[in-house]
């Protein structure tokens, strides 16, 4: 046998470096995103987004302490503190904006929040799948609307002279009545045409949150000798608890912000006294007057109290049912 000198390349093998981690052998932020470094790619737009359309405009927040002079800029604007806000705390007018913004969020949530989950509800106890997928259209379609259809579809409805409701009070010999021009029945009509265009797009969240439940548990309770009642109050109720609570605290937390659209599309003079809010007065005075640091005043101040209730409402979910944002 010749010798010979055969010469094996030695083949270095590079392992993936493993993501750090740290003393107590989980991984670290910096860890945990390299290992998900494409979830985190496929969220660089949404940050984008947040950073241009939601934090750099805050950075505008500044001109509620200044005189603001479109001339001069943010910067170079007279500073005059907390005027607009004093402004706002001495004009009674501003107390009757704010009573108007709070009364129509306050109907929002007591007839309108809990529409869309007794709506779920019910469509959960449908067995016809068919039937079932009808509704749900037919409901979903009025969140696709417009508010000036929606307005369109109550003039025809309510209007005196040609609205359908009052074309049937004629015929029973009662007397009519202007409902999209009568201030006590203003805030009843904004509140419902609300409730119809949103309600059937709201019981998303929570025939999701049906959709989650154990079927095992209905069966349990089936066993038990639970009724349909019994099974809807200790079975889907608290099924339904997490989504309800964090949809009320989210809620709770924009209770300053009516629907600029729902309301200014019904708003007309003769029901101003009942039927302006912040957002509509803040419309007026900035678009149409020029008044940018006393509309940016009547913004800082929403987001200032929506922030409180929030944190607020927040801390006493947490400690009565221990559902919370965070």
């Amino acid at each position: 046998m010749n010798n010979e000198t055969i010469e094996v390349a030695s083949v270095q093998v590079r392992k993936p470096a493993a993501a750090k981690k740290n003393k107590s052998g989980e991984l670290s932020f910096l860890g945990f995103v390299k290992k998900n470094n494409a979830l985190y790619i496929m969220l660089i737009p949404v940050f984008i987004y947040f950073i241009t359309f939601k934090y750099v405009p805050l950075l505008g927040s500044i001109i509620a302490f200044k005189d603001y002079n479109i001339f001069d800029g943010f910067l170079k604007s007279k500073w005059v503190g907390f005027q607009w806000f004093e402004l706002m705390y001495t004009n009674p007018q501003y107390a009757r904006l704010i009573k108007n913004t709070l009364l129509i969020s306050l109907y929002q949530i007591v007839f309108s929040f809990p529409a869309p989950i007794i709506l779920a509800c019910l469509l959960n106890e449908v067995r016809n799948m068919a039937f079932k997928r009808s509704v749900q259209t037919v409901l979903y379609l009025p969140h696709f609307l417009s508010w000036a259809l929606v307005y369109g579809l109550a003039y025809m409805m309510l209007s005196e002279q040609s609205g359908l409701v009052n074309d049937m009070l004629k015929g029973l010999g009662l007397p009519t009545m202007d409902f999209l021009q009568s201030p006590s029945a203003f805030r009843t009509v904004v509140v419902s045409a609300g409730m119809w265009k949103e309600m059937g797009w709201s019981t998303i969240i929570f025939l999701a949150a049906l959709s989650g439940i154990s079927p095992s548990l209905y069966e349990a309770a089936k066993i038990d000798g639970a009724g349909r009642w019994k099974q809807f109050q200790y079975v889907t109720f608290p099924g339904l608890l997490p989504a309800i609570t964090i949809l009320l605290l989210l809620k709770i937390g924009n209770v300053m912000d009516v629907g600029f659209e729902q309301v200014y599309i019904f708003l007309s003079p003769i029901t101003y006294e009942v039927g302006e809010i912040l957002d509509t007065y803040a419309y007026r005075l900035g678009i149409m007057n020029g008044q940018f640091s006393m509309t940016t005043a009547i913004g800082l101040f929403k987001s200032v109290i929506g922030f409180v209730l929030l944190v607020g409402a927040n801390k006493i979910s947490k400690s009565t049912t221990g559902e919370s944002l965070y």
